[in-house]
């Protein structure tokens, strides 16, 4: 089992009955999956480029992405139907506690300037979204092998309704770092 799947079971779970007096154990918030994005603008049209960012966001998630291609052309983009447009990851179980830990421990870390995340990015749902303009942070990517510096977006979706702020105990106490 995950460290911070453990953690989350042991720790987490009485902390949010305590503080929320959840009556039912099945309406506790739990994280459900993770989806990472990326898109993709002039660098689909050079094969070697679209190959590293394959690449690179296989080795950051464990997992192949899913490439999205687009629905109809549209002339004033240059873009042509099936063209790929994006890359997609869906993270869930182990895999998906192991990049938050990562993620958490040491990616975030590794920014420069970087004064924690900003506690205003949960949607109405709950869930909480992220996004960094470069891959160099995750330490899995070699600095010598980048071709192209492209960022990305985090989504970490939530289980069921979830209000913000039970959603914001959640990922404070599993250690995401939010601004004062």
């Amino acid at each position: 089992m995950q460290r911070l799947k453990s953690y989350y079971l042991q720790h987490v779970i009485p902390l949010m009955i305590k503080k929320f007096n959840y009556s039912n154990i099945n309406k506790i918030p739990k994280i459900k999956k993770i989806v990472i994005n990326r898109g993709l603008n002039d660098s689909c049209q050079n094969s070697k480029v679209f190959d590293s960012l394959l690449d690179e966001m296989s080795i950051i998630t464990g997992q192949r992405p899913f490439l999205v291609r687009s629905k109809r052309a549209i002339a004033n983009f240059k873009l042509k139907q099936n063209m790929p447009v994006g890359l997609v990851v869906t993270l869930r179980g182990d895999i998906m506690y192991s990049f938050l830990d990562r993620l958490i421990n040491l990616s975030l870390p590794r920014i420069k300037d970087f004064s924690g995340l900003d506690s205003r990015s949960f949607d109405k749902m709950g869930n909480y979204s992220l996004g960094f303009s470069e891959q160099l942070m995750f330490p899995e990517i070699e600095f010598d092998k980048v071709v192209k510096v492209q960022g990305m977006n985090v989504v970490i979706v939530m289980s069921g309704k979830v209000k913000k702020e039970e959603s914001f105990f959640l990922l404070k106490e599993l250690g995401l770092p939010f601004r004062k």
